[in-house]
């Protein structure tokens, strides 16, 4: 395939339009799910951005953004964590595919996040040592949350836990790698930050996005 690179702004501006199609339930994906186009892949891939996002299996990524076979490279993750391997497979998107956009992808009503506000409140050892890995990454995001007046309010706690959560994960890509960090300041690299809601289905990019 001939390699091709897709300008952060664009690839932005595409998975906004696919989204609202979504939405809008005016999709057009379905041609690229074909046989022509599995067939089309087989030789290589040419994904537009790379989207870290959360296991929970009411935020299909492609499906939301309105995507098909090979346009998406998709990392998911209870809570849309990362850790060294998916800063990994970030760098290896930048590298190989010349993927110039990173999405960190939370959403509503995140398990994950609620699986750390139960610790945070009422801590319990039942929780296996692997789980407990992911509650202590998204733990030091929202803990101080704990201590304001939004422990006062569940929904309005979690909802800020879900944001601080994907903010702390994006400025963990931009600083917590050197390929990445070289990449966003002289191979136009951008990592931003977005919420998935579960009850209507848009996604809202917040953090990090280049102005216009």
């Amino acid at each position: 395939m001939v390699e091709t690179m897709i300008p952060a702004r664009e690839a932005l501006q595409r998975l906004r339009e696919g989204n609202l199609r979504y939405v809008d339930e005016t999709r057009q994906s379905e041609s690229l799910v074909s046989p022509r186009r599995r067939a089309q892949l087989t030789g290589g891939q040419e994904p537009f951005a790379t989207i870290l996002g959360c296991s929970d299996s009411r935020v299909p990524v492609e499906i939301i953004f309105d995507q098909g076979l090979g346009d998406l490279f998709v990392i998911r993750v209870a809570g849309n964590i990362v850790a060294p391997s998916q800063v990994g497979s970030v760098e290896f998107a930048a590298e190989r595919f010349k993927t110039r956009l990173v999405v960190v992808l939370g959403h509503s009503k995140c398990g994950a996040i609620a699986a750390t506000l139960e610790q945070l409140t009422a801590p319990s050892e039942r929780a296996s040592r692997n789980m407990h890995s992911i509650v202590n990454r998204v733990r030091p995001a929202i803990e101080g949350l704990m201590e304001t007046g939004l422990r006062h309010d569940y929904d309005a706690l979690t909802h800020h836990a879900v944001r601080a959560n994907v903010r702390a994960s994006s400025n963990q890509l931009r600083h917590g790698s050197q390929v990445i960090e070289q990449m966003i300041q002289t191979e136009g690299l951008v990592v931003v930050g977005a919420e998935y809601s579960l009850e209507t289905g848009m996604v809202d990019f917040f953090d990090g996005v280049p102005e216009d």
